[in-house]
C-alpha cells in the first residue's frame, strides 16, 4: 500500500483524487500498487465531498507521518509549494508536481535534495498537461543527440490563434471568447504574454541540454500584438501563426525563447488547432518526432500526476542532473540562424529587388507592402539585408520549418 498526501485541492488536485478513485482497480491491476489518499491539505474545508474527511491544514502532519511515501504537489505559485517540496524531499518523502513555476525557478536545488536524500522529483505534468514529455525527453532520447524542442505549449493562445485564422476574429473577441468558454483565467497576463510557455521552455531546454535557464532570463513576447491581418498574410504564405516555445544549441551556449512563429503547413505544429498542444523534438539520429495531445485540463494532467505516482516509488529511476546558467551560457534569438517571414513596405519592383538580398523566390503584394519567407539568416544577416535595401520591415516574425 502506498500512502500519499495531496497538496492543494483544486482543479488538478480534485482530477488526481476522482483519476486515483475511478480508476483504483485499473491502476492496481497494471501496476500491482494500491494507492491510498491520506490526507489532502487545503486551507478550506470540502465538507460535502466524498474525501472530506481526509483535509488538513497542517503541512507538518504531512511531513512527520512515515506512513506518507509521496506528496503531489498542486498548489500552483512558487511558494508555500517550493518550501514543502523541499521540505518533504528531505524527510525522504517522493515528491511529485504540476507545478512548472516551481519546477523552473527551483528544479536544480530540488533535484539535488531529491538525490542527496535517495528520493524521487518527478514533474511530467508541470508541460503538456497529459502529453507525456517529460519521460521521453529524459529516457528515450538518452542516446540521442537533441538538437532542438519547439512546441505550442500554452492551449489558451493557440485557441485565441485559431478562432483568428479560422474565424477572422481579431484578438479582443477571441480572448473574450477563450474566457467565455473557460480556457482563460480572469486575468489572462501569464498566457498571452507568453510567461506560462516561458517556464515550460525552460524545463524542456533543462531536460534536452542539462541546463536551465531561469525564466526572467528568456526572451519572451506574447501575442497581444498579433492582428487579423498579420493572420490572413501568414495564411497566404501557407503558414500558420503560431506561439511556440523554442530551445536549441548554438555553439557552446543555449538559446530559449517564447514568440509567435509563422509555421508552414509541412510542419505538423501547423495543423495543432483549439486549446491543444503539439511539441516537436529534433534529435540526431532519430531525426523529428511529434508529441500531441491535451496540453491541460483537469483529467489530463491528472492522468501525468498519478502516472508519476506510480512511477515515484520505483528504485531504478535516474534523475537529471541540472545546472543553473551563467550568463555567458545563454545564447540570444539574434544568434539564431532560422527563416523568417517579412512584409516590407513597396511594390512588386521592390520585391524583386529584395530577392537575392532575402533569397526568396516566391512573394505576396498587399496595399502597398510585399510578404516573403526569407532564407534562414541571423539576426545580423537581417541588420545587412534592411540595410542594403533601405527599408524597414511593418513585422518580421521567425520561421518553425
Amino acid at each position: 500500500m502506498i500512502h500519499i498526501a495531496l497538496l492543494g485541492f483544486g482543479v488538478v488536485g480534485s482530477g488526481t483524487a476522482e483519476v486515483l478513485t475511478k480508476n483504483r482497480s485499473l491502476i492496481e491491476k497494471h501496476s500491482g500498487k494500491q494507492i491510498e489518499i491520506k490526507y489532502i491539505l487545503d486551507l478550506r474545508d470540502f465538507p460535502d465531498h466524498p474525501l472530506g474527511n481526509r483535509v488538513v491544514h497542517d503541512f507538518n502532519l504531512i511531513l512527520n507521518d512515515p506512513e506518507i511515501s509521496v506528496v503531489a504537489e498542486m498548489m500552483g505559485g512558487s511558494h508555500p509549494a517550493y518550501e514543502f517540496t523541499k521540505a518533504a524531499l528531505a524527510a525522504g518523502k517522493h515528491v511529485v508536481t504540476s507545478n512548472k513555476e516551481v519546477v523552473a525557478n527551483f528544479g536544480v536545488e530540488l533535484l539535488d535534495v531529491a538525490r542527496e536524500h535517495g528520493v524521487n522529483y518527478l514533474f511530467e505534468a508541470s508541460v503538456g498537461g497529459g502529453i507525456p514529455i517529460i519521460r521521453p525527453l529524459q529516457n528515450d532520447f538518452a542516446p540521442d543527440n537533441i538538437l532542438s524542442v519547439s512546441g505550442i505549449l500554452n492551449g489558451t493562445t493557440n485557441y485565441i490563434l485559431s478562432k483568428m485564422k479560422n474565424d477572422g476574429a481579431e484578438f479582443a473577441d477571441a480572448l473574450r471568447q477563450a474566457r467565455e468558454k473557460g480556457y482563460a483565467e480572469a486575468d489572462p497576463t501569464a498566457d498571452i504574454e507568453g510567461l506560462d510557455a516561458a517556464r515550460k521552455i525552460v524545463i524542456l531546454c533543462a531536460l534536452a541540454f542539462g541546463v536551465l535557464i531561469p525564466p526572467s532570463e528568456i526572451e519572451v513576447e506574447g501575442i497581444t500584438k498579433i492582428t487579423s491581418d498579420q493572420v490572413a498574410v501568414a495564411e497566404s504564405l501557407g503558414c500558420a501563426v503560431k506561439l511556440i516555445g523554442h530551445t536549441e544549441r548554438i555553439g557552446d551556449r543555449v538559446l530559449a525563447q517564447v514568440c509567435p512563429h509563422l509555421v508552414p503547413a509541412s510542419n505538423p505544429i501547423h495543423h495543432v488547432e483549439d486549446v491543444f498542444n503539439g511539441i516537436l523534438v529534433n534529435s540526431d539520429p532519430l531525426g523529428k518526432t511529434f508529441f500531441y495531445g491535451a496540453g491541460a485540463g483537469k483529467l489530463p494532467t491528472a492522468g501525468a500526476i498519478v502516472a508519476d505516482i506510480l512511477n515515484a516509488t520505483s528504485s531504478d529511476l535516474v534523475l537529471p542532473v541540472w545546472k543553473r546558467a551563467e550568463k555567458n551560457e545563454i545564447a540570444g534569438s539574434r544568434e539564431r540562424n532560422v527563416r523568417r517571414a517579412f512584409v516590407l513596405p513597396g511594390c512588386a519592383k521592390c520585391a524583386e529587388r529584395a530577392k537575392p538580398v532575402f533569397g526568396f523566390e516566391q512573394y505576396v503584394v498587399q496595399e502597398g507592402a510585399f510578404a516573403f519567407l526569407s532564407r534562414p539568416m541571423t539576426g545580423e544577416e537581417v541588420e545587412n539585408a534592411l540595410r542594403e535595401l533601405g527599408k524597414e520591415p511593418v513585422w518580421t516574425l521567425p520561421v518553425l520549418d
